[in-house]
């Protein structure tokens, strides 16, 4: 009996109707001081703003009505605070009544936190008030007979143990059609939600229960082995509420006010912890074996500021490059998946602050991470603060880091430059092997037109028409052995934000062991320059850097080689484009080599 009684408890915990709380005690009355403060608990509601409307309907019809946080993002109703002799009058005579649900029960003080209900008010910790005159009256009949039945009682039966709590007996349809009645429209959608999840229900969450939802309860009850009426009763709430919220478990669901952030919501506290603000994020890192990670979102902004961070957020290593967004002119949804996590942003701009969270998510728990985001995001109150730009140490400043977050790097990426007006590029043919997504300066996406792995030049169409600066003009006349030429390229992999210029000498016109089609160079380069335009005096482009070899044979670094004229002739030939030719001209200045290859030289991205 001890068993099931502690059963129903739990159930009863997970219902807004529900008086119950975590860490109730079953104790006989006569084990306690007559003048412990204690108090009837009457409901509980995960929401506060339902907490404080119960709390003002039942403060029109009762006395002494109060509410409290629970903690764990739990809102409880209680009257008192009372003697205990007074509080046990007020609750048999208001369940008699209907006053109050059959579950309410006595609760002690350190069961509440702060005070929400009345406004202002502070009665924890204080002495007791007298029971209403209303209950007092209701039982002053029952005086007499109550100290007769004291007189004749035997001393064993003064010195016998209590009886046990009887088990609560469950609501008959009547009953449950009443307190049913009690619930607010909010708390009707959300029951046929947990049905629909229970499988029961399909069809509209509109919180009206006629026979589609009755239907519903009806097979619920059946399949819960309860009596089949189509009108669950409290407990069997309850019951369906801890079946829906069992998904959860663990994961330490309490509210959380960061008041820096100026942000109040549920978090899994066994999961992730406060560990930094790093503007425009509080950071709320993985403290056991999920790898999940919480975002706070809170800056002063406006819509351009709003805009930003949508863009920003995308660059983002925890925001991965498959997935659903949409942004509207004062929000975002923002969903990055791979195989590895699921990453959900939302934010808000309103009052001049944006306002938000991101939840970072190990992949393949979804039910879970949908779950929880729900409840994250429906008990997320704006509170006046937003983070100050200067919060936070700074101690790590990192070129590819956005507020302590890495910032997504791409697999690889080489140079390429414009070889038409259209934006049509040409590239090493390394840099576009297996993308997800390709991409011309880190901004336009790109689709691969031609790879010839036999000369290592790949042709790159951008996905919406560019208007390059310059355009490669290609050299129609052979370049002379020991001239001077010059490579653009981002040689730091698109650290700099323009390409590196590298000068040397043209070495040969061969390769190695007499091949055509490549010219040997004299100048160190770096991995990132393969693909960029090689110049000659005359500052027309003379061929494309080729990536070093990988062979078993390692050459001087001074060693490299360049797909020459006719190679890239004949490759964009194969794609339908044509090649310009330069114009004769003298030699030209470095300098105005330079201007023109800034230019036409780009940086091609490969991205898992």
């Amino acid at each position: 009996m001890k068993m099931m009684r502690k059963l129903v408890v739990a159930a009863m915990l997970a219902t807004g109707v529900s008086g119950l709380t975590a860490g109730m005690a079953v104790t006989p009355a006569a084990a306690q001081s007559a003048q412990e403060v204690v108090w009837v608990q009457i409901e509980a509601h995960p929401s506060l703003a339902t907490a404080t409307s119960r709390a003002r309907d039942y403060a029109g019809a009762i006395e002494d009505v109060n509410g409290f946080a629970l903690g764990g993002g739990w809102y409880g109703i209680a009257l008192g605070p009372y003697a205990r002799e007074d509080a046990e009058q007020v609750l048999s005579v208001y369940r008699a009544d209907g006053l109050i649900p059959r579950d309410a029960y006595i609760a002690e003080s350190s069961d509440y936190r702060q005070q929400f209900w009345p406004l202002g008010a502070n009665v924890l910790n204080r002495g007791v008030v007298d029971a209403p005159d209303a209950v007092a009256s209701s039982t002053e009949t029952q005086t007499d007979t109550q100290i007769t039945t004291a007189e004749t009682a035997t001393e064993t039966t003064a010195e016998a143990a209590p009886l046990p709590t009887p088990e609560p007996a469950d609501e008959t349809p009547t009953e449950a059609r009443r307190s049913e009645q009690l619930l607010t429209r909010d708390e009707r959608m959300e029951l046929q939600m947990m049905l629909k999840w229970a499988g029961f229900y399909e069809a509209a969450i509109d919180g009206a229960f006629g026979r589609g939802t009755r239907n519903s309860m009806a097979a619920w009850q059946e399949a819960n082995a309860f009596d089949v009426t189509g009108i669950l009763t409290t407990l069997q709430r309850a019951t369906l509420k801890k079946q829906y919220n069992a998904v959860l478990d663990g994961l330490g669901l309490e509210r959380v006010v960061d008041a820096e952030a100026g942000i109040e919501l549920m978090l899994p506290t066994k999961v992730v912890s406060f560990d930094r603000y790093e503007p425009p994020f509080a950071h709320y890192d993985a403290t056991g074996d999920v790898p999940a990670k919480v975002l706070l979102i809170s800056q002063r902004g406006d819509q351009d500021t709003l805009n930003g961070l949508y863009d920003i957020m995308q660059t983002l290593e925890i925001v991965p490059l498959e997935g659903p967004r949409e942004r509207r002119n004062n929000d975002f949804v923002l969903i990055g998946e791979n195989g590895m996590m699921v990453s959900e942003t939302r934010a808000t701009l309103q009052d001049g602050k944006i306002k938000g969270f991101t939840l970072i998510w190990p992949a393949g728990d979804e039910e879970r991470r949908r779950r929880l985001i729900g409840e994250m995001d429906k008990s997320f109150i704006r509170l006046e603060a937003a983070l100050d730009p200067s919060a936070g140490d700074g101690g790590t400043q990192a070129i590819d880091l956005v507020a302590g977050l890495d910032v997504r790097k791409p697999r690889i990426a080489r140079s390429g430059f414009y070889v038409d007006n259209s934006g049509l590029v040409i590239t090493t043919s390394e840099a576009v092997q297996s993308c997800t997504r390709l991409t011309i300066d880190d901004e336009h996406e790109a689709d691969v037109v031609a790879d010839d792995a036999t000369s290592g030049i790949a042709v790159v169409r951008p996905q919406e028409t560019l208007a390059p600066l310059s355009v490669a003009q290609f050299s129609a006349a052979p370049p002379r052995l020991q001239s001077e030429v010059a490579v653009a390229g981002y040689s730091y992999d698109g650290v700099l934000s323009a390409p590196s210029m590298t000068f040397g000498k043209l070495a040969d016109v061969r390769g190695l062991q007499g091949e055509t089609g490549l010219y040997r160079l004299a100048m160190t380069t770096l991995s990132g320059d393969a693909g960029g335009p090689v110049f000659d005096a005359t500052g027309s482009v003379m061929g494309m850097l080729l990536p070093k070899s990988g062979g078993a044979r390692a050459l001087p670094d001074e060693v490299v080689f360049a797909a020459d004229t006719g190679v890239i002739r004949t490759v964009l030939a194969g794609a339908g484009v044509s090649i310009q030719a330069a114009a004769s001209t003298g030699p030209s200045e470095p300098e105005d080599i330079t201007e023109q290859a800034v230019g036409m030289t780009v940086l091609v991205s490969c991205w898992d």
